[in-house]
């Protein structure tokens, strides 16, 4: 199997189990899929980005959200909320 990485996260999936659903044809992880198998939504990830940085490297909230930002801007399923 192909390695890909997350469109959302930018994980790195490598096994059947880091896909969303264990599928290989999605896109995106386990990390950003909601129960039901369907992408989190963009408020979703930020959210969960964020928190995952201020438990992860200690960052306020304010500074946490704007390391998601600048994280999220570079993945391709966000492209559109940072287009100018």
């Amino acid at each position: 199997m192909t390695q890909k990485n997350c469109i959302a996260c930018g994980m790195p999936m490598k096994e059947i189990s880091d896909f969303a659903m264990n599928d290989p044809a999605k896109d995106y992880c386990i990390h950003c899929a909601r129960p039901d198998g369907a992408m989190q939504s963009f408020e979703e990830k930020l959210e969960n980005m964020t928190g995952f940085i201020i438990k992860t490297q200690g960052l306020d909230k304010s500074a946490a959200r704007i390391t998601a930002e600048s994280m999220m801007r570079k993945l391709p399923a966000w492209s559109a909320f940072f287009a100018t």
